[in-house]
């Protein structure tokens, strides 16, 4: 994933409601029962853990039982500390008191979400550290952890996992991406591993295979640790798949039965959590409804980088904050243009304009003998049914034609869709490239270029070129 452009924008649920949901997290209630909890008689060691013979109390205040209950209050009481909620007194005798950020979770819920956010970095970094068994295999003599005995890279390992989350986020912001749905673990392993050209390897090989599973393992605890963060919703690895404790599951053949090796969707704190990250990270991380305050023009370039669905409920929050007649003035007025964007701002304005109802009309009517807006005018009248449309010439006709291959150019490059739109107008027109180049329209080489390119039929294409060639010859270029 670069940081070079901008990713998909995120939809993001009201904080008031992120921050109740960060707040019911294992994460975080566990964390603030602990610093509620303690008191003068509290004792942590030289690293700021809880001293052993604190932690059964610990574990029962948090009604934690089993093997594992010490462990669990320890981990919650480290999240305490270093979210703040906890502070260290006096190192040496050991000695603790609520920290100030205790009382930010009785705040606003943007300081709830502050500290959530925190509390996240701790799990994450715990996340990517090996497990503790393998840990205490790899200590020497000296006390200390012989971390080239365990092959970590914990960089590496850091980033991997940040790769993995990054790359759920796209499939869960982005156009094409379930939202709501969740994504198979091989899936996501595999994105890490699988080159980025397909057609660079032709089957998988076994090394591969082995890898994915390795990654497959190595997700499965992280994503249970993730989803007491509220992160993520994890589904795990169905213990049934391996036959002994020691065996890791192959990677799956067929789509049957994927389910059975992990499914994961970000929760919509998740979505908000990851999205701070990104920007933190310095990435371009967009969220639907940012422009709802700005004006047409932000409007018509910032959708031009969003999918369908998500430029519609930006357009739709845009329009609910100004009256019909203002909103369609506005955005006629910004749609106008010779530049090279210009073309993908008015597609963009025609679906604004679809969203406006007939209290529009006086501005779309008031443009009708602009030679940029008249065409889009006319169809927004004639598909309402307005009377006294005047008919379009062949050259406003041409024109737009013109002007909507080169947005639909601009907005999805070379496409099937584009290629079916190519066809059908050759096909409708048999004149139409030796009309088509003498169009005053400046992309009107570009679009006959790409005409050229995407039509099947040979001798189509040869007079597409040659009229491409005409138009730069009429234009100087």
């Amino acid at each position: 994933m670069s940081d070079s452009s901008p990713l998909p924008p995120a939809r993001l649920h009201p904080e008031a409601e992120l921050a109740r949901a960060a707040l019911s997290t294992p994460l975080l209630s566990r964390a603030a029962r602990l610093a509620r909890w303690a008191g003068p008689d509290t004792r942590v060691d030289a690293g700021g853990t809880l001293v052993e013979e604190q932690l059964p109390a610990a574990a029962a205040l948090l009604g934690l039982t089993g093997d594992d209950a010490a462990a669990y209050a320890s981990e919650a009481w480290r999240v305490a500390v270093d979210a703040g909620l906890v502070e260290i007194v006096d190192e040496e005798a050991g000695t603790v008191r609520a920290g100030e950020n205790l009382a930010l979770l009785t705040g606003s819920p943007r300081d709830v979400l502050a500290v959530w956010l925190t509390a996240l970095e701790t799990v994450l970094a715990d996340a990517a550290v090996p497990d503790l068994d393998d840990l205490a295999d790899a200590v020497d003599d000296s006390g200390r952890v012989d971390f080239a005995s365990l092959d970590w890279d914990p960089q590496a390992d850091a980033d991997f996992l940040d790769g993995v989350l990054g790359n759920l986020y796209l499939l869960t912001v982005g156009e094409d991406g379930a939202g709501e749905g969740a994504v198979p673990l091989p899936a996501l392993a595999a994105s890490m591993l699988v080159p980025d050209d397909p057609d660079d390897m032709d089957e998988p090989t076994d090394d591969l295979l082995e890898q994915v599973s390795d990654a497959m393992m190595r997700l499965d605890d992280q994503f249970r640790a993730l989803e007491s963060a509220g992160l993520v919703a994890y589904r795990p690895v169905d213990e049934a798949l391996m036959a002994d404790a020691d065996e890791e599951p192959a990677a799956p053949v067929d789509d049957t039965d994927v389910s059975r090796y992990g499914m994961v969707r970000l929760t919509p704190l998740g979505v908000y959590g990851l999205r701070a990250r990104l920007l933190e990270a310095g990435f371009e991380a967009p969220v639907v409804g940012e422009l709802a305050d700005k004006g047409a023009d932000a409007l018509l370039d910032g959708t031009a980088r969003f999918g369908q669905s998500a430029a519609r409920a930006e357009t739709e929050l845009w329009l609910a904050r100004r009256e019909p007649l203002a909103a369609a003035r506005e955005l006629l007025a910004a749609a106008r243009g010779a530049d090279a964007g210009g073309p993908l701002r008015r597609l963009h304005c025609q679906q604004a304009l679809s969203l406006v109802g007939a209290e529009a009309e006086p501005a779309l009517r008031e443009v009708l003998d602009d030679p940029e807006l008249g065409g889009l005018a006319r169809v927004w009248l004639s598909e309402r049914g307005a009377a006294g449309v005047p008919a379009p010439s062949q050259e406003l006709v041409f024109w737009l034609t013109v002007d909507t291959l080169a947005a639909q150019l601009a907005a999805e490059g070379n496409s099937e869709e584009l290629r079916a739109l190519v066809e059908g107008l050759a096909a409708q027109h048999s004149g139409f490239f030796a009309a088509a180049w003498r169009v005053d329209h400046p992309a009107t080489a570009e679009v006959l270029d790409a005409m050229g390119r995407l039509h099947p039929d040979k001798k189509v294409a040869k007079e597409a070129r040659k009229a491409a060639f005409k138009a730069r010859s009429q234009h100087g270029g």
